[in-house]
């Protein structure tokens, strides 16, 4: 199929790139002059294992296209995917403006049995509100359909070439149908393909991640309790886990979480209920643990110190809210580097990915290092906000040499309690007991 591609961001560039590898031709369109640029010459402007592969050698096999003409990559299309960015605006609810805007360049361009089919996460009603905007704009009934991307930074090219379930949103069986062969080459270990209203599908996106950000903050909330209790969150874990009504899928406490999605979709998906006149009291609960819980860390170090973190200083390994990406949005690790400046705290930082997004923000107020031991030099005490694989297993004896005290803080849980008190450390973790040498 002919497939334009509106958005190279994160969604529309995984996306285009996964359906050009499938053997169509897509044409991505941005509005970046630059980013089109870069993408031509096989630059690509996220981190993603295995995206820049598969980017380059669609490219050349001419599947992949780049353009920053809306009209040229909209007339010869079959599908129009809208992958444009829905941040979250001032009120909560997602800003839909890019989107609209899209709407309406591409309307005199689009084909009379061409599809629009909406990739961005987008609130309820908005196909609705597609269809109504393009019959004003074209004088027929145009095709409009929901397709929600699943996509989990650091593993989207897996998670698209093999989902779970593909959901699909159509009001014209005849369009369910065509999105059903575009997907069935990524079908054929016979998952489903969901279709359903456009209403549905577009609720469904906003209440997977609802479910799964309640779950970390369910955990974060027991592990707090259960380290003021004097027992262990990993023993606890286990004991719920093995039920297989709740199993172990995020259920893993931490510092809390952060990235593209779950913060601005918990907090669309409030704004939807209040609309709706309903209490969104369960979401409101999810986001504001979630928000008390990047503070975790800056609370155990506070209670190290005795509050008085002037002067010190401190290694912070992972600055991605989560490991494999350099996404940076509402990363734990920001909200525990404001709070120590602000005490007065010098920082030297390692992140495989994320240090050029983290020094766009902060300039010189940080001290980069290219790696995770290189932090410790003449630091006071190591903080851990993301568990990249390279972190797990340190050499600890030369972790203990380098700092100027063998204290750390895990927000990750790490590493084994028991190991570290017999190599010497203060060990505070999550949902664990302190330990002391």
């Amino acid at each position: 199929m002919k497939i334009a591609m509106v958005g190279t961001g994160y969604v529309g560039l995984v996306t285009g790139t996964c359906f050009a590898d499938s053997g169509n031709v897509v044409t991505c369109v941005d509005i970046n002059a630059a980013k089109i640029a870069a993408l031509e010459a096989g630059k690509i402007p996220i981190y993603e294992p295995g995206l820049e592969e598969l980017v380059v050698r669609n490219h050349e096999a001419g599947r992949l296209l780049f353009t920053t003409d809306l009209a040229s990559a909209v007339k010869d299309a079959e599908l129009v995917y809208l992958g444009v960015g829905t941040p979250q605006g001032d009120d909560g609810a997602a800003d839909l403006s890019a989107l609209w805007a899209v709407v309406d360049g591409l309307a005199p361009h689009l084909q009379p049995d061409a599809a629009v089919v909406v990739k961005s996460t987008v609130p309820v009603g908005t196909n609705a509100a597609i269809f109504s905007r393009l019959l004003e704009h074209t004088g027929r009934e145009c095709h409009v359909a929901s397709n929600p991307e699943f996509l989990k930074e650091g593993a989207a090219i897996d998670d698209f070439m093999k989902p779970d379930r593909v959901v699909v949103g159509v009001r014209d069986p005849k369009i369910g149908e065509k999105l059903r062969r575009l997907y069935a080459p990524f079908l054929r270990t016979e998952k489903p393909f969901l279709v359903m209203s456009p209403e549905s599908a577009e609720l469904t996106k906003y209440v997977a991640n609802a479910m799964l950000a309640t779950k970390i903050s369910f955990i974060n909330t027991m592990a707090n309790l259960t380290e003021k209790l004097g027992g262990d969150i990993n023993d606890v874990r286990r004991g719920i886990g093995h039920d297989s009504r709740i199993g172990f899928a995020f259920l893993f406490p931490g510092v809390g979480y952060g990235g593209s999605c779950f913060p601005k979709d918990v907090r669309a998906l409030e704004a939807m209920f209040s609309r709706a006149g309903i209490d969104p009291v369960m979401l409101q609960a999810v986001d504001v643990i979630n928000e008390g819980q990047k503070r975790t860390l800056l609370e155990k170090m506070n209670h190290f110190y005795d509050g008085d973190l002037t002067g010190k200083t401190f290694a912070i390994w992972g600055l991605a809210f989560k490991p494999r990406t350099d996404d940076i949005r509402e990363a734990p690790a920001l909200a525990l580097i404001d709070e120590l400046l602000k005490a007065g705290a010098k920082l030297r930082v390692h992140d495989p990915e994320a240090t050029e997004n983290v020094k766009a923000i902060y300039g010189d107020k940080l001290t980069y290092c290219d790696l995770p031991l290189e932090t410790l030099d003449g630091a006071d005490a190591l903080a851990i906000n993301t568990e990249w694989a390279e972190f797990r297993q340190p050499d600890m004896t030369e972790v203990k040499r380098r700092l100027k005290a063998p204290v750390v803080f895990d927000g990750r849980n790490l590493y084994d309690c028991a190991t570290m008190r017999e190599l010497g450390f203060t060990y505070y973790s999550i949902g664990r007991q302190t330990v002391r040498p």
